[in-house]
């Protein structure tokens, strides 16, 4: 099996890390689009990490640090490419990256309905924190 390659995004990846996430993630957020990704690449070079084999977007993970709390948003593997330890490899980067920052615990949004996603996570040691609820607000149209 071709080798694994972990990296920083670049800008010219956002477009395919678009066309990616519609055929591997699940759900959507407000800032799905080149200009939240082009904002995120900018702002934080390092965040956006992607999984490639044989030179084909294979998985990403957003590990995004604000100096004080890690999250984690966006961990998608292709369908093709599932259960070959993509996943786990995209976190141990995310993580890498976090305790390189000085973060201290990372936290992860999943979608309730997404069991696949659920078992992924707590899998690699992670679990759900019942008593928090996620309020949002959308500041643009």
């Amino acid at each position: 099996m071709t080798e694994l390659r972990i990296r920083a995004a670049a800008p010219d990846d956002l477009d395919t890390v678009l066309a990616f996430w519609k055929a591997a993630a699940e759900g959507t957020s407000i800032s799905d689009d080149r200009a939240g990704v082009e904002r995120l690449v900018a702002r934080d070079p390092g965040a956006l990490i992607l999984a490639e084999r044989a030179g084909e977007l294979a998985g990403t993970v957003i590990a995004g640090f604000d100096g004080w709390r890690c999250h984690l948003y966006r961990l998608a593997v292709h369908p093709d490419h599932r259960r070959r330890g993509i996943g786990s490899a995209l976190l141990a980067a995310a993580e890498e990256r976090f305790v390189r920052l000085g973060g201290r615990r990372g936290d992860a949004m999943v979608l309730v309905r997404n069991e696949r996603a659920q078992h992924a996570w707590r899998a690699a040691g992670y679990a759900p924190e019942d008593h928090w609820r996620r309020w949002v607000k959308p500041l643009a149209q």
